[in-house]
């Protein structure tokens, strides 16, 4: 069987001699489980409240504009010449941030091109992992299917962790390849990173996984809080037809 397959994949990664800890192995055997079931789970179990896609978008878009405008006065006034190679740079992130939360509440689905441009806001200040606050960690819980009501730092763990072993399974997936993949399979597999897959043709979620992994594995660790976001941005518009 061709999930069979991505979990030894996956097991190859930590080498022939040494398997994986049973942690991870508990959650393969869980992601194993979650492709191997029937059609996904009622969509009223995944759907994330229109209200938390709201508060997440506006969240991103509002953190990264204050931050950036407390850290503009700063180097304006204490680095001036370095201020003007800064905004060179910096100018083309802000736009693509925008331009994207632009696109979001339009309703338009972003390709992986807008969403990739990003990841530079994603891998510290004001977006990275680590820096995550606890409205959004509860927010991108509950698009995971995972229960909000912990605290901080066990949320920032278990986003982390969850967020660590997708990244690890998505890199197996795209060497054994899609087409290696059932129907079910391929549905299943998008509905574990966060595409509600019940109403959608095959053929669509092929191309939406397809463009998760180009995502996915153009990633450093560093960057997880992007694939983390995609739950949310990659997913939320897309519908069963063409663009």
């Amino acid at each position: 069987m061709a999930l069979s397959r991505v979990c030894w994949a996956r097991a190859a990664l930590w080498g022939s001699a040494v398997p994986p800890g049973p942690y991870v192995a508990r959650k393969l055997q869980f992601v194993r489980s979650g492709l191997a079931w029937g059609a996904p789970r009622s969509s009223k179990l995944h759907v994330t409240p229109k209200t938390d896609v709201k508060s997440l978008i506006s969240y991103v878009a509002t953190k990264t504009k204050v931050i950036h405008e407390k850290y503009h006065r700063f180097l304006g006034r204490h680095f001036p010449r370095f201020y003007v190679l800064y905004t060179i740079f910096m100018k083309g992130l802000q736009w693509h941030m925008t331009e994207l939360c632009s696109k979001m509440q339009r309703g338009t689905h972003p390709s992986k091109h807008d969403i990739l441009a990003l990841r530079e806001c994603f891998s510290d200040h004001p977006l990275g992992m680590n820096q995550l606050q606890a409205l959004q960690m509860r927010a991108l819980s509950r698009a995971m299917l995972l229960t909000p009501y912990l605290p901080s730092v066990l949320l920032r763990h278990r986003l982390k962790t969850h967020t660590t072993v997708i990244h690890q399974l998505d890199q197996a997936l795209a060497k054994l390849g899609i087409g290696q993949l059932t129907a079910q399979e391929v549905k299943s597999a998008c509905y574990l990173r966060g595409l509600n897959s019940t109403h959608i043709a095959e053929e669509r979620c092929r191309t939406w996984l397809g463009e998760w992994l180009q995502i996915s594995c153009s990633l450093k660790d560093a960057e997880l809080s992007l694939l983390l976001h995609s739950v949310v941005l990659l997913s939320i518009n897309y519908t069963g037809t063409g663009r």
